[in-house]
């Protein structure tokens, strides 16, 4: 296996938007992350990921792009880019940026083309479909965000596929000028150094033939069955690693919607040369039954560990994963797997010894590191999420659930809970700008904030920056071999990993009681290299385990 900077580096995602506002306009902007590369260097992070920063009207924060080349004037220039690479670079670090290649914005040049004919050369850039003899849709195929997928153009008379809003036309990739572009786009920023893209949504850019219906099963398998995993992807990625990534000293991060641990080596397996790892959204998903709202289950460490596991055994010396439990789409990662009341603090920092010890290369979201929870929005005004708004309207509609249910739902799993601004200080806005900020802030940043921790050497921030640093110093917690122990407690897990004479045991109390194990008798415990409290209890080989309690040891 090739021990590639990008597998042990540890990547930090950069929502711009909510990170920090440099010119006091209450939105995130380049400068305000070049104010706070020293912060970033010091969290001991390696690589930068920023969500899209190219110009977009906004509808989908980002993600739906009218430029590929150019910079959202919200967030700074072109000069204000180079200098933000620059410098992170100068500071050790590297920079991706999020490649958005299934769809654009309605507002892009390609899109304003097609729309003036049928015969316009722009118009095969797009999916177009004459309506059924009844006038309705071409298929029966649903946005990601609500509704069909289809919008009907008055002035052609004909259907154009999104399977996002319907600003967000998708791209048709079966047309070679339409792949060209893309390329082209890649090999701009590529060219002024960046070091890799992760992109969204990667694994629907190919469309299955003659558009079929989708199955009445639930929405996850339709993705996994209907939009993602077309007939044509794998000639695309292979496509774009030859012809692009692969020319460079960069990597390729998939966000893995619709795919699953078995087919996951189709797109990562070091002999195919698509794409260098993905992350997958079993983990992130898994207190979700079938749609972001409607169907939540409880949280169930058996079903985590069990996760974890299948995953891992596939790629195992094969492939390569991005580790993450938490990104922008999702809500706040204490918030739902750990206790963000009662144990805050050992929770977020016992599932942050968890993550740092999964195999792949570790993804943190921005304001994890100091145990950012969710937000209570008080009213419908206050959201901002598309996915959000339109699950709430078409609930006006339905009248499925209460409105006052609806946004429990919403305030519990929505979008919005991971992108209010970082909480900086004690000060208005939480120090994020002195301008009401595009979102609200969640209104604990008095209590939880970088300044508070900054100093505090049992504090959440110090806890990762320790964590962090320790990790770059032992290979076993990125590649070493796993052994479950106590696989079926729904309260612990336990793993021991080896790698050559590396020897660690991970014990992970999930509970809000203290808990007992017992250690094989087999087993001697050396030295606690990582401990999220101030002593750890063993007795006649007996490890005591408080709430949240997390700790790594090496053992012989």
């Amino acid at each position: 296996m090739e021990l590639t900077w990008f597998k042990k580096g540890t990547i930090y995602q950069i929502y711009p938007r909510s990170f920090n506002d440099s010119n006091n306009d209450g939105i995130g902007d380049l400068r305000g992350i070049i104010e706070k590369l020293d912060y970033l260097q010091k969290l001991n992070v390696d690589i930068l990921w920023l969500s899209p920063i190219f110009s977009s009207p906004n509808d989908d924060n980002g993600y739906d792009i009218s430029d590929y080349c150019a910079i959202m004037p919200e967030f700074g220039s072109m000069d204000d880019f180079d200098e933000l690479l620059q410098k992170t670079h100068d500071k050790g670090m590297r920079l991706i940026l999020d490649l958005v290649a299934n769809h654009c914005s309605d507002e892009h040049s390609w899109f304003k083309e097609a729309k003036k004919s049928k015969d316009n050369p722009y118009r095969d850039y797009f999916h177009w479909q004459k309506p059924l003899e009844n006038g309705d849709p071409p298929n029966n195929w649903k946005s990601f965000f609500g509704g069909s997928a289809w919008e009907y153009d008055q002035a052609s008379g004909e259907y154009y596929l999104h399977l996002f809003t319907k600003k967000q036309p998708d791209l048709n990739w079966e047309n070679p000028k339409v792949r060209e572009e893309i390329y082209n786009a890649m090999r701009f920023w590529l060219d002024k150094g960046v070091d890799g893209f992760r992109m969204d949504v990667i694994p629907l850019i190919s469309k299955r033939d003659g558009y079929p219906d989708a199955p009445e099963v639930g929405f996850r398998k339709i993705i996994e069955d209907v939009y993602a995993n077309g007939p044509r992807l794998h000639e695309y990625l292979r496509e774009m690693n030859d012809k692009v990534v692969s020319h460079y000293d960069a990597f390729s991060l998939a966000e893995g919607v619709g795919i699953n641990h078995n087919n996951a080596g189709l797109y990562i397996n070091y002999d195919r040369k698509e794409l260098d790892m993905l992350y997958h959204f079993d983990i992130l998903e898994c207190t979700i039954v079938n749609g972001k709202f409607e169907e939540a289950s409880p949280f169930d460490l058996v079903n985590m560990k069990g996760i974890f596991k299948r995953w891992r055994d596939a790629v195992h010396e094969k492939g390569w994963l991005a580790n993450a439990i938490g990104n922008h789409d999702f809500a706040r990662m204490v918030s739902r797997f750990g206790n963000d009341k009662e144990y805050w603090s050992a929770s977020a920092k016992m599932l942050f010894i968890m993550q740092a010890t999964q195999n792949g290369t570790l993804n943190i979201y921005q304001g994890d590191e100091i145990g950012m929870t969710n937000i209570v929005l008080d009213s419908i005004d206050e959201v901002k999420d598309v996915q959000s708004l339109n699950f709430y309207n078409e609930n006006l509609e339905t009248k499925r659930f209460s409105k006052k249910l609806a946004l429990e739902m919403i305030n519990k799993e929505g979008r919005d809970n991971a992108r209010t601004p970082i909480q900086w200080n004690d000060e208005i806005n939480g120090g994020f700008s002195m301008k009401e900020p595009w979102l609200k802030p969640n209104p604990n940043y008095k209590e939880i904030n970088v300044a508070q921790q900054d100093d505090d050497p049992d504090s959440i921030l110090n806890f990762y920056r320790d964590l962090l640093m320790v990790r770059k110093d032992y290979d076993v917690f990125v590649y070493g071999d796993f052994e479950e122990l106590e696989f079926s407690n729904p309260d612990l897990y336990i793993y021991k990993k080896t790698l050559g004479n590396e020897k660690i045991m991970v014990a992970l109390n999930f509970g809000s009681e203290n808990t007992d194990f017992a250690i094989d008798a087999n087993t001697s415990m050396g030295d606690i290299i990582i401990n999220n409290y101030k002593k750890l209890g063993v007795k006649d080989n007996i490890i005591q385990l408080e709430p949240y309690q997390g700790v790594i040891v090496e053992f012989n």
